[in-house]
């Protein structure tokens, strides 16, 4: 299964995926390739006709059942320093490079080599294979298909999300909320600032209140934490304004994330945030020009994956793998999604977070075997 696993993931790293392009070719490669297989693919297509998830079903069709779930979309090659062709799957020393191969097309092509021994069993409860788009830009085809499936009325039991662990079992992670901040100020010359309303400006007056928060909710961190660092974390990633020395910039915008520990914190550094432009920024601004705003754009507000003391998933994946060791880590994935949906969820799937993101990323084909191995585990947990 191992061969198999690995043709097809040279397959799916020749499909360019980057979250700005379309998924829609290698979505219909793989409805193509479960077709024969009986299995019942369903393609849910974005508002832009460009992206699709899919939801494919091996088995009967009753409640229950095990959710295998990855990401279709990839982080931008732009600008980084390859020695191959990132699209082009090139194998070295054990080692196999390429765009997504281990965040998160590995465990993909692990679980379509799986559907083809799951065709010849017979399946007491049904798996079921789900590929998002845009996971990383906000989840947005997570979000979209989660409350669709409830709405068509599937009632899976557990998911196991296949993130890049190294095969460790992750039982929870912090949330990520990512937002885009726009500052509508007034231009003028820089000989006058008091007539116009720099926009820039008000946009540092924000980050400093931000990182004002980001201190303070290092005192609120729960007594029980085990993520590092144990609190809530405030990021500011970009902020672009202004057009010359002598210009009094018009225009500001910042791009920030924060994530939650817990589901408080959210609210804590929204309503101090919002309380900060009422009755600060805002007042000031229309002093001078009373069509100064500030908007905000939320990119993405996803729950985190909450440790549960009952977790089935987590339990069949210890199972399988034999290892009773769990753990809790800072990135997040589409698992607190499914969780919301009902699911007992457990993220744990091939390759290692370091590689991710990265010029040469890789997965080792020990990975790969041992992915193969739980996932075969969990065929044999549903047949007959």
């Amino acid at each position: 299964m191992l061969e198999t696993t690995e043709d097809i993931l040279a397959r799916l790293i020749a499909f360019p995926t980057v979250s700005s392009e379309s998924n829609l070719e290698m979505m219909r490669w793989i409805a193509d390739l479960l077709d024969p297989l009986g299995a019942k693919v369903e393609l849910f297509e974005d508002a832009s006709g460009t992206k699709a998830n899919m939801f494919a079903t091996l088995g009967p069709d009753i409640p229950g059942g095990i959710v295998l779930s990855g990401h279709t979309d990839v982080v931008p090659v732009t600008d980084q320093a390859w020695s191959s062709d990132p699209f082009e799957m090139v194998a070295r020393d054990g080692l196999l490079y390429g765009r997504g191969t281990c965040d998160m097309k590995g465990f993909i092509a692990a679980t379509l080599a799986l559907a083809g021994s799951l065709s010849r069993r017979t399946l007491t409860r049904p798996v079921h294979l789900c590929f998002t788009h845009d996971e990383e830009v906000g989840c947005m085809g997570a979000r979209a298909l989660v409350p669709e499936l409830k709405r068509r009325g599937y009632a899976p039991s557990m998911a196991i999300i296949g993130e890049p662990t190294e095969m460790r079992i992750i039982e929870g992670h912090k949330g990520c909320c990512e937002y885009t901040c726009r500052f509508h100020g007034l231009e003028g010359h820089g000989s006058a600032p008091e007539r116009g309303v720099n926009a820039v400006g008000y946009a540092v007056r924000y980050v400093t209140r931000l990182m004002q928060l980001a201190e303070a909710l290092k005192g609120r961190a729960p007594l029980d934490s085990r993520f590092d660092p144990p609190w809530t974390t405030v990021s500011v990633g970009r902020l672009h304004g202004g057009v010359a020395h002598n210009v009094i910039p018009g225009l500001a915008e910042l791009e920030w994330e924060m994530r939650p520990v817990q589901a408080g914190d959210a609210g804590f550094v929204k309503d101090a945030l919002n309380a900060f432009v009422e009755t600060e920024l805002l007042p000031e601004m229309r002093r001078i020009h009373p069509e100064a705003r500030i908007d905000t754009q939320v990119i993405g507000e996803v729950a985190g994956l909450e440790p549960m003391s009952d977790n089935a998933a987590r339990d069949l994946v210890a199972h399988l793998t034999g290892s009773n060791a769990c753990d809790v880590v800072p990135f997040g994935t589409e698992a607190g999604l499914f969780q919301e949906m009902g699911l007992s969820v457990v993220v744990c799937g091939p390759g290692s977070i370091a590689q991710a993101h990265k010029p040469d990323e890789f997965i080792a084909r020990t990975q790969l075997a041992e992915c193969i191995g739980m996932l075969e585990g969990v065929a044999r947990s549903v047949s007959a």
